[in-house]
């Protein structure tokens, strides 16, 4: 069985440790995506953090496989290496050139949304003011698709990420969102979204983030809780896993050069304070405790395996390059 989680977030420095990854491997997940920047960070940290991530991966080969296609990640579980991919949250790191996407997708990026929280000129965030997927926004939708990357749709508004779905050619995931009708927050996805997402074939890959699920102490009961609301609304194969814990290290500032405005990135009027540091994460041992909550919420085994890992397998075999 292959246990996948769908987003989680290293600081962005080149010098991360890979600490998180090897926990993550030792509580049983085999791939993991992996953000490599934001809206917020300039392509230069960016490319920085991508370098130095790739280098720890070529440094340590009995560990990690930095994957391209999907054999890759059932090679490197045989082999006993966690598989990872990169991701990125919004489209301001493309610098409005579609052709930009094939060019991270050459560097490991096998998944993107559009727009973290706030607007730019491809698509809406999610805390900002509802216009739609622009033209622009359009063509990225189409260069995704002809990169095989994943089209995603966190963070993004909800009428945006609608004009995303109808215009994806392939399956569209959530990697780390939850339901609206749980717990009311901007971040959190409606119905009409989850619908939308399932009949693309995509996947809503439940968060770990406490605020988002309702809970100041989340846990795997919390995470299976919201799992088994979508898949009870859509099915129980349109369900995954998207922990988005932040790691950190206090030794590495990780932080956008220049002057750095958190307020607009994390509004206080959405519920955050000083931007995201009062967030809890569901713990690394949620994966060693999920297959029993899913199973808790009347999930058969064969079920929670789908939500685990195997729903996300499937999207990933329709969606990245064969090789």
């Amino acid at each position: 069985m292959i246990r996948w989680d769908a987003h989680n977030c290293l600081p962005l420095h080149p010098q991360a440790s890979f600490a998180p990854i090897d926990a993550l491997h030792a509580a049983g997940v085999n791939y993991v995506s992996i953000n490599v920047g934001m809206d917020m960070n300039p392509v230069t940290q960016i490319m920085s953090v991508i370098a130095g991530y790739r280098a720890t991966i070529a440094a340590h080969p009995q560990s990690y496989c930095l994957v391209s296609s999907v054999a890759d990640i059932e090679r490197a579980r045989q082999a006993g290496q966690m598989a990872m991919g990169f991701d990125l949250e919004g489209a301001m790191p493309l610098l409005e050139q579609p052709e930009m996407v094939a060019l991270y997708a050459s560097m490991g990026v096998r998944q993107i949304h559009f727009a973290y929280n706030r607007n730019n000129s491809v698509a809406d965030g999610c805390h900002d003011v509802a216009r739609g997927l622009t033209p622009l926004g359009r063509r990225m939708v189409e260069a995704v698709n002809a990169a095989g990357l994943l089209m995603d749709c966190s963070h993004t508004g909800r009428r945006c990420s609608l004009d995303i779905m109808a215009a994806a050619s392939h399956p569209v995931v959530f990697s780390h969102a939850n339901p609206l009708a749980l717990v009311e927050h901007g971040r959190n996805i409606s119905d009409e979204q989850i619908r939308a997402c399932a009949a693309t074939g995509g996947v809503v890959c439940v968060s770990g983030v406490s605020r988002f699920l309702g809970s100041t102490h989340p846990g795997a009961r919390d995470v299976a809780r919201h799992a088994a609301y979508v898949a009870n609304l859509v099915g129980v194969q349109h369900v995954g896993i998207g922990l988005d814990i932040g790691f950190s290290e206090p030794a590495l500032d990780d932080s956008p050069p220049g002057d750095f405005d958190r307020s607009h990135w994390w509004p206080e009027s959405a519920g955050y304070g000083n931007g995201i540091a009062g967030i809890r994460y569901a713990p690394l041992d949620t994966w060693r405790e999920l297959e029993a909550a899913l199973q808790a919420q009347e999930l058969s085994a064969g079920e929670a395996a789908l939500v685990m890992g195997g729903n996300m397998l499937r999207v990933a075999q329709q969606v990245w390059p064969t090789p």
